[in-house]
């Protein structure tokens, strides 16, 4: 369980998984870009592979949240 609240590792999995690939550019600010433009012909896969690659950023925001709410409580 401390694999979800070890925000160094989780932030080193945002800058590799989250990311790559990295060129031409970050696979996932393409992915993002081709939903903010309709995501016209997206498949399942597609939509897999956002959840794939942005599963990363999401549990670092979790940990920001819970960081923020714990030191809001203090």
């Amino acid at each position: 369980m401390d694999f979800w609240n070890n925000w160094k590792l989780i932030l080193l999995v945002c800058l590799t998984l989250g990311l790559a690939p990295f060129f031409p550019e970050p696979h996932l600010w393409g992915k993002l870009r081709w939903i903010a433009g309709g995501a016209n012909g997206m498949k399942p896969k597609d939509w897999f592979d956002v959840l794939l690659h942005g599963l990363p950023f999401i549990l670092l925001i979790r940990i920001v949240l819970l960081k923020l709410l714990k030191f809001s409580k203090k």
